[in-house]
């Protein structure tokens, strides 16, 4: 088991990436329900250059999107925390929370669990005074989580990384 978190709760530890990561998150990318609600699939190649994104991302503000282990297992299930939106918006700059879990880990309360304490985190340590969320209209699972940790819906937008008339392009925006 894993002891190097930076975030926990109970069930959960949230730590920075380690190589063996790579792996579970490409599987985790390749499953068609997980990302049923982004417009393609990822390859392990794609997989693990986002990771050194994410790790670059640490590097440069001092957080990121979290690796999320069952602390009882040190089992990876995916991803929360923090980002930057590479495109631009009338929201734009922002920080953004995020998660991403395996289906398996699904209905079981994890991204939740793992969203409140980072935003706990963030206003805490990190000092951030605004978060925003967002997610395709379609995805009402996700919007839920936002709606459970306390986020606000403030409007919504078509995602400019979509294309024109794509079913994934209007976009929900929550606000914390």
């Amino acid at each position: 088991m894993k002891t190097n978190y930076i975030i926990s709760t109970p069930r959960l530890g949230l730590r920075r990436w380690l190589p063996a990561d790579v792996e579970p998150f490409a599987r985790m990318n390749q499953d068609p329900v997980v990302r049923q609600y982004f417009p393609n699939l990822m390859t392990f190649d794609e997989s693990a250059a986002s990771v050194r994104l994410i790790e670059r991302h640490f590097d440069e503000y001092g957080y990121g999107l979290y690796v999320v282990d069952v602390m009882s297992t040190g089992e990876f299930i995916g991803f929360t925390g923090f980002s930057h939106p590479g495109f631009d918006a009338w929201f734009t700059p922002c920080v953004e929370i995020g998660w991403r879990l395996k289906q398996e880990a699904w209905g079981q309360g994890y991204a939740t669990e793992a969203a409140q304490a980072c935003l706990d985190y963030g206003w805490g340590t990190l000092g951030l005074t605004k978060v925003l969320s967002f997610t395709t209209v379609l995805n009402t699972r996700s919007e839920k989580v936002m709606q459970k940790i306390g986020m606000t819906k403030v409007g919504g937008f078509e995602h400019p990384g979509v294309a024109e008339g794509h079913v994934l392009r209007p976009h929900v925006l929550y606000e914390y």
